[in-house]
């Protein structure tokens, strides 16, 4: 019995995904949940599975095709999937045949190369089974194996490829995520009226209780205590104070969130994705810090769905990671505000009269002036300036 494998309902507002790399080819026997294809769409990045038990018949759509919803992109053969069940036993050698017209199972399934395609495969090394033909019968043409090499490498595979003395270039499309991205930002800067205002607080604090529990809190949650955490604890307690930097505009209307979903923005090969931690308000930090690690691990290796992607009703970014010591984030629409922390750096400052060094690090919010006013904009940020230099006041919600 032949099995469709289909391209999965793909969220309301993603109308069409790109086949980026299959992992077995036709004629290879796989097992149900055996991973096929990535399949990258505009937020994320997916993995299709075998549906079944069999031999993958007929791969339909290569590398680098465009696909959308319910579209069947392979055929898998289930009748003879109790052969890779059973134990392999050898079988003899088939006898020759001279007989004209006489082909194997193997040169029949084989796809049909013209001598000029063959040999560009055989000088690239192509599995020809990977790539799908567009000519009559499914022949495969040069335009195939082009659109096949055409597939978006990552930054560090682009670096490497030019990393010479000669004087050269690689042109490659951009991604689905990476268009996506410049297409949000864009859209960003023509829809929103952003102002970004900035403030400084001094990690001192912080890093004494980190200093003082890290040991007992990593026994006991079995994850470290980070930076994030405090961020988000303070986020929340001024988004209470200042509700209007946790909503949104709609059209001519303004949406006051009743809840607390902040966005963490996490840096990965082929983008930025702002997975979403819901309901932060009632996470402990042990909570936090264990879902923002489970966010970032899923980003990096392409598991994250696109339910943790959507939502969200403000983000916090942390350029301070790269070394970034101040700029001006760019909003997540239809978001009104973000926040952009900066590298922790020590430099002099003035206490009680006394010149001190103390770990400094810029504070950023980028804010949509439409909605959001610079008084509540300047206030909001040092409501967070004041919450992470008296964390006390996070545990007495003061």
């Amino acid at each position: 019995m032949l099995i469709d494998v289909k391209i999965p309902v793909l969220a309301e507002s993603v109308v069409e995904a790109t086949l980026l790399e299959w992992h077995k080819k036709a004629g290879d026997v796989v097992k149900r949940d055996d991973k096929l294809v990535e399949l990258e769409t505009d937020k994320v990045v997916l993995e299709i599975t075998a549906p079944q038990d069999g031999v993958l018949k007929q791969i339909k759509k290569g590398n680098g095709s465009t696909v959308v919803s319910g579209e069947t992109i392979a055929m898998i053969d289930s009748d003879v999937g109790s052969v890779a069940a059973s134990p392999v036993v050898a079988a003899p050698a088939p006898e020759k045949s001279n007989a004209p017209g006489v082909k194997t199972a193997a040169a029949a399934d084989a796809p049909k190369l013209s001598p000029a395609v063959r040999k560009i495969v055989e000088e690239k090394k192509l599995d020809p089974g990977v790539i799908a033909g567009s000519g009559k019968d499914g022949r495969i043409l040069k335009e195939d194996i082009q659109r096949h090499l055409d597939i978006p490498a990552s930054t560090a595979d682009i670096a490497k490829a030019i990393a010479t003395d000669e004087r050269t270039e690689k042109r490659v499309p951009m991604t689905r995520l990476r268009s996506r991205i410049a297409e949000r930002l864009l859209e960003s800067q023509r829809t929103t009226a952003t102002l970004t205002t900035f403030n400084e607080v001094n990690m001192q604090p912080v890093m004494d209780i980190r200093q003082r529990y890290q040991e007992k809190f990593q026994r006991e949650y079995e994850i470290k205590l980070g930076f994030m955490s405090f961020f988000i604890k303070a986020a929340v307690e001024a988004l209470k104070k200042y509700p209007i930097i946790n909503a949104s505009v709609d059209g001519n209307d303004i949406i006051y969130h009743g809840f607390f979903d902040i966005g963490v923005a996490v840096s990965t090969d082929r983008g930025l994705v702002v997975p979403i931690l819901r309901d932060v308000d009632q996470m402990s930090f042990a909570q936090i810090e264990t879902g923002v690690a489970g966010y970032v691990e899923k980003a990096r290796s392409g598991k994250l769905a696109i339910e943790e992607l959507t939502g969200g009703t403000f983000t916090i970014t942390n350029g301070g990671i790269f070394g970034s010591l101040l700029s001006t984030p760019i909003l997540n629409p239809p978001q009104s505000a973000i926040l952009g922390m900066h590298k922790i750096q020590e430099r002099a400052v003035v206490e009680n009269g006394e010149i001190v060094a103390r770990p400094i690090m810029y504070l950023a919010l980028s804010y949509d002036h439409r909605i959001v006013d610079g008084r509540d904009a300047v206030l909001f940020l040092v409501a967070i300036k004041d919450e992470l230099e008296d964390p006390a006041r996070m545990l007495l919600g003061i």
